[in-house]
């Protein structure tokens, strides 16, 4: 038996051990409730940032969320909005900046938008991206038989809620599509946010057919289509329909093997910036958060701008003719 004396001597030693792994399994020790969000610069503008932090101290959304709330259950996975539902600014992690901030994508050197493409208002759904997932450019995927798109793994959310740039939700895993945008893989998950209604009584992409009819096609033909309006062709869908939950989920798991060779160094970074606060034990991409913006050089303090105009193009609806070709678009009527 070991001697109450020595156990009181060994109180210190076990709670800094205890520390270092909770600070080494971001899973068990991440408090969504400590999240914050920097922002810099005005919204629709190139200049725009936003850096999410925890505790005050900037973190990354892509490298420090960590993917599973409970990696029991790997249906359930966390999720980055960066573009809300009904939003028409093309929103995205930036991957090549100091821990990954949210930022607008530019098209011919000015932000970029996405047309509404009758019936649907803008992004019909929120969509972000699955932390600590990588689609690797550096080989052939199975299924797709094409290179990653260098990104997180894409993900869209048809619960109920709004969404805001820069929110860190759970959602389960229903399905996803498998799009060949230009030659690369790029997936698209279907989620559902956990607390949505009916997030309980769905489990697959059938079940969303039973209690939102409809949905799950116009969504398919979205992706499709979306590109259409703006002078691209169509996307092909890979297999043509959805995978299920099962095989989606595996795809994230993958994914996140992926991303973890990546923050290891083991393979080509594609240029990629993957500093990370909350695996010490990864020498090579760690940074302690109390000294990301100094190390960093990131911005020590929010400092938000006016937001600009939209083009008026995008108060517009676009229409598909029978053959998908040609595009006709009519001025909204308040």
């Amino acid at each position: 038996m070991v001697g109450k004396s020595f156990a009181w001597a060994m109180l210190p030693a076990l709670a800094a051990t205890a520390a270092l792994q909770a600070r080494d399994n971001p899973t068990s020790a991440f408090d969504y409730d400590s999240l914050t969000l920097r922002t810099v610069g005005g919204r629709n503008t190139l200049d725009w940032r936003v850096w999410l932090e925890k505790n005050g101290k900037p973190i990354s959304f892509w490298h420090d969320v960590p993917l599973y709330l409970d990696a029991s259950n790997k249906q359930i996975v966390n999720f980055v909005v960066e573009i809300p539902r009904w939003q028409d600014g093309k929103i995205e992690i930036k991957r090549d900046e100091p821990l990954n901030p949210i930022f607008h994508d530019d098209k011919d050197g000015k932000p970029r938008y996405v047309e509404s493409v009758w019936p649907h208002k803008s992004y019909p759904f929120l969509y972000g991206s699955i932390p600590q997932t990588w689609e690797s450019p550096n080989f052939d995927h199975d299924f797709t038989s094409e290179p990653g798109d260098n990104d997180p793994i894409d993900l869209f959310d048809i619960g109920q809620d709004i969404g805001y740039t820069g929110q860190v939700k759970q959602v389960k895993i229903l399905g996803a599509l498998a799009p060949n945008d230009g030659g690369e893989t790029d997936w698209k998950v279907l989620g559902i946010d956990v607390n949505d209604p009916i997030a309980d009584l769905v489990d697959n992409v059938e079940d969303v057919e039973k209690y939102r009819p409809g949905l799950i096609q116009s969504y398919r033909d979205w992706f499709t289509y979306y590109k259409v309006a703006r002078g691209d062709g169509v996307i092909p869908i890979i297999g043509d329909s959805y995978v299920n939950a099962t095989f989606a989920t595996a795809v994230v798991e993958k994914g996140h093997g992926y991303w973890l060779d990546l923050v290891k160094g083991k393979v080509d970074s594609n240029e990629i910036n993957y500093n990370q606060t909350s695996r010490p034990s990864i020498p090579d991409s760690f940074v302690p958060s109390r000294a990301a913006v100094r190390r960093l050089d990131i911005p020590a303090k929010s400092d938000p701008k006016r937001a600009a105009e939209r083009p008026a193009r995008f108060d517009q609806w676009f229409y598909l003719d029978e053959e998908l070709g040609l595009i006709e678009g009519n001025v909204v009527e308040e």
